[in-house]
């Protein structure tokens, strides 16, 4: 990166780590262009793959498909930060496309890797943790239920808790769509896997009660 990029991001070093973030992958994309952005995906320094998940967002001409295969990689990277920093970084273009988008990463709740499982949700919780809301999915969540339901018993506490994040996010807007999904997939699926995701997506509607 030039001397005014790294000027420019201790310049921020004041900002949330988010507004960094975003700002490290807008100067690298513009001082590296996309292909040589795509080759930070494998650099050893953390920060700078958390800049390449937030150019492959900001990047134009490319399809939402063509986009998500891009972040693939950083989804299922081995640091959490880098993992969040992946689905942040797309999570617009997600939001932007949202059938499309939908219907790709219905394909990734099957993946074999639980970090690749747990984007499909994470990225497009309906509220979201540090990111703006998806309120078309606030509205209609059932929209979302068909990547969704292959990880209702998900081996995974990671995948778990992001499920049942999803629709305690949900349940905020709709808590009789979220019983009524709580409620059929504790009669469709018995296990213990199922029973915890469904007692933490139930949580502010029993508060609430």
């Amino acid at each position: 990166m030039s001397e005014a990029s790294i000027g420019a991001l201790r310049a921020a070093s004041g900002e949330g780590i988010t507004k960094r973030m975003a700002l490290g992958g807008e100067l690298a994309l513009r001082d590296l262009g996309i292909d040589r952005v795509l080759s930070l995906r494998a650099h050893r320094a953390d920060i700078v793959r958390g800049w390449a998940s937030y150019a492959i967002g900001i990047v134009g001409g490319f399809a939402l498909e063509e986009r998500l295969e891009m972040i693939r990689p950083l989804a299922d990277d081995g640091h959490s930060g880098v993992r969040e920093w992946a689905w942040m970084g797309v999570r617009q273009r997600i939001a932007n496309d949202l059938d499309v988008a939908i219907e790709a990463l219905a394909l990734w709740s099957q993946s074999l890797s639980a970090n690749v499982r747990r984007f499909t949700s994470e990225a497009t919780r309906p509220r979201g943790v540090w990111c703006a809301h998806i309120v078309e999915l606030r509205r209609e969540p059932d929209r979302a239920i068909g990547l969704l339901t292959p990880l209702r018993d998900d081996q995974s506490k990671y995948v778990q808790d992001s499920v049942a994040n999803w629709l305690n996010d949900a349940s905020k807007d709709r808590p009789e769509w979220v019983r009524d999904v709580c409620a059929r997939w504790t009669k469709e699926s018995r296990s213990t896997r199922t029973a915890r995701i469904v007692k933490r997506a139930m949580r502010t509607i029993e508060k609430n009660a």
